[in-house]
Order: structure tokens, then sequence, then C-alpha cells
């Protein structure tokens, strides 16, 4: 009677065990990632050639993130808006992750170019109030402690001159610090320039920031990249490519 009672009790505890165990899988499957992109509308931007691409790789960025295709990670809550505006400090409509959910990448495309068109740029490209719109965002929608990825198109010049000196230590990340303990900047269509101006002249403690050139950017389209006539979750190049260039898991960098 004894030895019944304990394959029982054995039995209990391993059922119990195993339903903790398929709980705790399922919370770590749930997304977490907390993901920000804004477009830069600026004049500068939006002439310089760059800015249809941007739009267009854009389109197939968040269709494959907000469907997990290609193995990008999906994220729990995604805002686009647009970087600057007519005046400093001016606030921007934050667009959630319904205006792009059940859309194609086609849908999405117009949907970008409805929100960003080229007709209507903007003179002041201000990054700090895009990065203290996020903290606020953050903060309100309860998403603090969570992975954060900021996507940034833009050729990430700030409008802030000392004499002829663009002033890149203007650039405040310190709203950014305290959200997570992963905070990661991705700034593309950039050169290489203001790419490492960024990297070494932004002052940040634990953000990191991965910038990536419009050149390099531009190849996305390559046919052995985009493979022509293929549905896009078996663009297993092209995916390969963005893990690679946008998506790369950048070490944090302190700039004092």
């Amino acid at each position: 009677m004894m030895k019944r009672t304990l394959i029982m009790t054995v039995a209990v505890v391993v059922l119990l065990s195993g339903c903790q165990s398929m709980n705790r899988s399922d919370n770590t499957s749930s997304p977490r990632l907390s993901m920000f992109v804004g477009v830069d509308i600026s004049g500068s931007f939006m002439s310089s050639g760059y800015f249809d691409d941007s739009i267009d790789f854009l389109a197939h960025y968040l269709h494959a993130h907000i469907n997990g295709v290609g193995g990008l990670e999906v994220p729990n809550a995604l805002f686009v808006s647009s970087i600057g505006g007519a005046t400093a400090h001016e606030p921007k409509t934050f667009y959630p992750i319904q205006t792009f959910q059940n859309k194609s990448v086609e849908e999405i495309r117009e949907t970008l170019r409805e929100m960003f068109p080229r007709t209507d740029s903007n003179p002041f490209t201000d990054y700090n109030a895009f990065f203290e719109q996020i903290a606020h965002t953050v903060k309100t929608k309860n998403l603090v402690l969570r992975p954060v990825s900021i996507v940034m198109l833009s050729d990430g010049i700030p409008d802030v001159k000392m004499g002829d000196r663009t002033e890149y230590e203007s650039i405040v990340l310190h709203p950014l610090e305290r959200l997570a303990r992963s905070v990661t900047i991705r700034l593309l269509y950039t050169n290489a320039v203001v790419g490492k101006n960024w990297q070494t002249k932004v002052k940040r403690r634990r953000i990191k920031i991965w910038t990536q050139d419009a050149e390099v950017m531009v190849s996305w389209k390559d046919t052995k990249i985009m493979l022509p006539q293929t549905p896009l979750e078996r663009q297993t190049h092209f995916f390969a490519w963005v893990d690679d260039n946008v998506d790369f898991g950048v070490r944090a960098r302190r700039v004092d």
C-alpha cells in the first residue's frame, strides 16, 4: 500500500512539473520586443535619392517582423513615426502595430507612402524629441524592462551645429538609458562618416548603436539577395542579409 501511494505521489509531482515547464515555455515564447521605427522626412533625406528605397525596404521589414517570417523576432509592441517636424520638440503621431497587421507587403508600402508623402517634408530633424517620445510611450504603455529596438531610416545628420561643425554631442540618449537592459538604436541609410560619429561621439552608457550605410542598404534588392518571383517567406538570402546588416547583435559601448 505504501509503495502504491509513493508511486502515485511521484506521478503527481512529475505531472505538475511538466505543467510548470509548459507554462514557463509559453511565457518564454511570448513576444517581448518593443520596436519603434522613425522615418526621417526632412528635405535633405527625401532628396538624397534613398527615401523611396527606404520605404520599400521598411514595408518588407515590418511585414516580416510582424508575422515572424524568416525567423525575425515578432514584436510585442510596434510604433512607427516620423523624425522631426516644423519646429524643435514637436511631438509626432506614433502609429501602432494594428496599422500594419493583416496587410501584405504592398499594402504596408502604400500605408507608409500615405503616412510619409514626399510632398510633405519637415525642415527640422529632431532626434531628441523622437527619443523622448519613445521613453514616454514605453512608460505609459507599461513596456519598461522589455528589450527595445529603435530603427531609424535617416541620413543621421542632426540639425544642431557649432559654427560649421555638426554637433553630434547634442544628441541626448539619457531618456532611453533605464528603459530596459537592452536598448538598441539602428541607424539605416546613413554614410560611413556620419555612422562613425554616431558610434564615437553620441554620449551613452548602455545604449547599443548600429549604423548601416545607404550604399549597403540598397543592395537588399539585388536579385541574388531578393530572388525574383519568390514568395517572401522563401527569401532565405534576404533574411540572412537582414540578420547580418540590419538586426545585427551589436555590443554596448560607453561614450563619455
